[in-house]
């Protein structure tokens, strides 16, 4: 009930503004996007790696050891007949080990024997069930592999959602969090090829112009229809 309360009151005050913020945002992430080996491929257990290593991790320093994971573990299989210690050590330097300890975990939960026996999941809600794999994580692999129409939301998301269309919501809180994931879902695009560049352009923009920090309105390409620039877009962290 409160999540359909959240959703409909998402849609209420925002659905208007939607088709504006999709197309300048897409737009500008066509111009913008940063040249990241993730973005190259729509294999399920690339970007699944992407993703971990992202949480709680600088991109620069995920970018070096993304490629180096996969030249030693190829795919989801290697990981699964590894040893425990193996894909630890491959992690060493990265931090937040339980990520990695997952990461194992998964890998032999959807394996057999060494070889796979169904690929990851393309939809959210079956990805979830997996080890170390929560609603975030869910949506990117969803969105960014299988081209799901799949929301996803992380602080730069939850951070540009907030100061554009909803200021007076804490984002610590459960209420605040379903409102934010509720627009989230209402601000996706109609099909899960727009989805894929319609989040990217979400995270992007969190991590370029709007961050907490500094809000770089003035860049930003949505600053028309953001409810925060005029009174200081970074004031709303």
């Amino acid at each position: 009930m409160k999540q359909r309360t959240a959703a409909k009151k998402a849609t209420t005050i925002h659905a208007t503004k939607a088709a504006a913020f999709r197309r300048r945002l897409s737009a500008w992430y066509r111009r913008n996007a940063r040249d990241l080996p993730w973005r190259k491929t729509r294999d399920a257990y690339h970007v699944l790696i992407s993703e971990l290593m992202l949480q709680q991790t600088q991109v620069s320093r995920v970018v070096t050891y993304y490629s180096e994971f996969l030249d030693r573990f190829p795919t989801l299989s290697d990981v699964a007949r590894a040893e425990p210690a193996a894909v630890m050590e491959a992690w060493e330097g990265l931090g937040y080990y339980a990520r990695a300890r997952n990461l194992h975990a998964l890998a032999k939960q959807i394996t057999e024997d060494g070889r796979v026996s169904s690929p990851l999941p393309s939809d959210a809600g079956a990805l979830r069930a997996l080890p170390g794999i929560g609603a975030y994580t869910a949506g990117a692999v969803s969105s960014f592999a299988y081209e799901r129409r799949s929301a996803l939301v992380d602080t730069n998301v939850a951070r540009v959602l907030r100061r554009v269309f909803l200021p007076a919501v804490d984002p610590k809180s459960a209420s605040g969090q379903r409102q934010l994931w509720a627009l989230a879902e209402v601000l996706l695009p109609r099909t899960g090829r727009a989805t894929w560049t319609h989040n990217q352009a979400l995270m992007e923009l969190g991590a370029l112009v709007c961050t907490a920090r500094v809000a770089r309105c003035g860049a930003c390409p949505v600053q028309g229809i953001c409810r925060s620039a005029k009174h200081g877009a970074e004031s709303i962290a």
